[in-house]
């Protein structure tokens, strides 16, 4: 631990600016609070950092900030951590892969957060604070009876050194707070443009160091951004109001701060919150429901800004070509979940046409029948690589979702159908010669089977049969190749099954 703070330490500098030189790239990080799974929200600023860095050549950093040890899940960090990895933006540094400016979980730094506190002591901008819980309670009960935003009155600023040492001898608990000053200098912000927020105005001095050691976000994201050397600082624009208060921690400390772009919220498509409580926007949930992560990239930035258009379908490698941070406006991102199955539909298929990936869909793709159909005695040449491969590449653009190939209408396709020649009799009588013709026109069209040409042949075919009606015709041929009354239409089945599996559905039901 104290090797990898000197190493911090030995980072540290003005000479590490937010310049883009052109011996590096930018430093970007991704700094998640490990209080749940992530969401997309949180997705979405990680893959704007993400794409920011790849853009440039530069380096994109996770960053655990579990300084809110009342708040931490277990499990959270990694969870997040692998869902990055899941959605194919995978950090350089991390806790995991390490890196030369570790640690990278804010709970492990805690020496370094003091000895920065330490500084700002020694140099009068920070101060102990020793008001009690309720005292600051009740100072809160105030502000809010004389209808005033609560705020610390700054009472143990005005301190001696000597009441301070008094305080300290008597062993009485303390924060450290930062002095905030009048006069804060604007800055540009790489979305929305000059601003400057007069802290000092509105709220009282803030804590940067708690009892129990731990900092708080202010102090700990300012330390961490500088010996780590972070060049831009990517985030959602609730933090806007909060950066002239880091600005004038880093003029304390006498360190060049980082470039800061603030992203518009993520909005649902009716303008409201997207709410963490309904579940349904977490990763876990969309990769258990069988959505790509292509998908979901796609999606959360074609609702939002930084690229010259609109576009569905953009690849991983498009939006690092297309974005421009210039490019982001300060309008939120209206996100239509509703539109989302299109996305994926549109990503399925370009995983069926790509070789590599479809073989990975295939695997998926069997697991899939066995977990869904295994008790119905499932047999294996429909879970052969040769036929499941057949089914994707003639399905492709017709689902939304894998999981579409094992719902109810599709399970003609893995469960071959116990059906009578008595139950086809009963529709029709001329069993044999529907069959023997059907047999015919399958053989000798086996390598153009299409759904068109399909339903021309049936309609011509069914005019020589002397008693059953076309309608009679399919129901006895939906019957024996599926075993269902409903479904997807009868050529639109055998195209699907192929000339091999129709032929013997057939001759198994005339036979049985």
């Amino acid at each position: 631990m104290a090797r990898a703070l000197r190493a911090l330490r030995g980072a540290a500098g003005p000479e590490r600016g937010p310049g883009l030189g052109p011996e590096r790239g930018p430093r970007v990080r991704f700094g998640p609070s490990p209080t749940g799974f992530l969401h997309l929200g949180g997705l979405r600023t990680a893959l704007y950092n993400y794409i920011f860095a790849r853009k440039h050549q530069g380096t994109f950093i996770l960053r655990v900030e579990d300084t809110d040890q009342n708040r931490v899940v277990p499990g959270a960090a990694e969870g997040i951590e692998d869902m990055l990895d899941w959605a194919g933006i995978s950090p350089d540094e991390s806790p995991r892969r390490g890196g030369s400016f570790g640690p990278y979980q804010q709970s492990h730094r805690l020496d370094l957060y003091r000895r920065a506190s330490d500084m700002l002591l020694e140099r009068g901008a920070a101060y102990r604070c020793f008001c009690t819980p309720q005292r600051l309670e009740l100072l809160k009960k105030e502000a809010l009876r004389s209808q005033q935003t609560p705020r610390y009155d700054n009472r143990c600023r005005h301190l001696t050194p000597a009441e301070v040492a008094e305080k300290l001898s008597q062993g009485l608990d303390w924060v450290v707070r930062f002095r905030l000053e009048k006069g804060v200098e604007p800055f540009q912000d790489l979305v929305y443009g000059w601003n400057k927020h007069e802290v000092a105005d509105v709220e009282g001095d803030p804590v940067i160091l708690k009892g129990d050691g731990f900092p708080t976000y202010h102090l700990a994201n300012v330390v961490d951004d500088h010996y780590m050397g972070i060049s831009h600082v990517l985030r959602g624009t609730e933090w806007l109001t909060s950066t002239s208060k880091h600005l004038l921690l880093y003029k304390a400390f006498g360190w060049d701060p980082p470039q800061f772009g603030h992203l518009p919220l993520l909005l649902n498509k009716d303008g409201g919150k997207l709410s963490k409580r309904q579940g349904d926007i977490f990763l876990e949930c969309f990769a258990r429901d069988g959505y790509l992560p292509e998908a979901l990239l796609d999606i959360i930035t074609n609702c939002g800004s930084g690229f010259a258009e609109k576009q569905m379908g953009r690849t991983l490698e498009e939006l690092i070509s297309q974005f421009e941070i210039g490019r982001i406006t300060t309008h939120s991102a209206l996100l239509d979940l509703e539109k989302l199955p299109e996305f994926n539909r549109i990503h399925l298929t370009r995983h069926i046409e790509n070789e590599g990936l479809r073989q990975k869909l295939i695997r998926e793709l069997q697991l899939l029948v066995e977990h869904v159909y295994g008790d119905q005695q499932v047999d294996q040449e429909v879970l052969e690589k040769e036929y499941v491969e057949r089914v994707l590449l003639l399905r492709k653009g017709h689902i939304r979702l894998l999981k579409n190939l094992v719902s109810c209408d599709y399970s003609y396709l893995w469960v071959r159908p116990s059906v009578s020649r008595e139950q086809l009799q009963t529709i029709s009588a001329e069993v044999d010669e529907i069959g023997k013709l059907v047999l015919g026109l399958v053989t000798r069209q086996a390598a153009v089977l299409t759904v068109e040409e399909l339903n021309k042949d049936l309609r011509s075919l069914q005019k020589q049969i002397k008693e059953t009606k076309y309608s009679s015709m399919m129901q006895l041929l939906r019957l024996a190749l599926s075993g269902q009354q409903h479904g997807p239409s009868v050529a639109e089945m055998m195209v699907t099954l192929g000339p091999k599996e129709v032929c013997g559905r057939i001759r198994k039901a005339l036979s049985s």
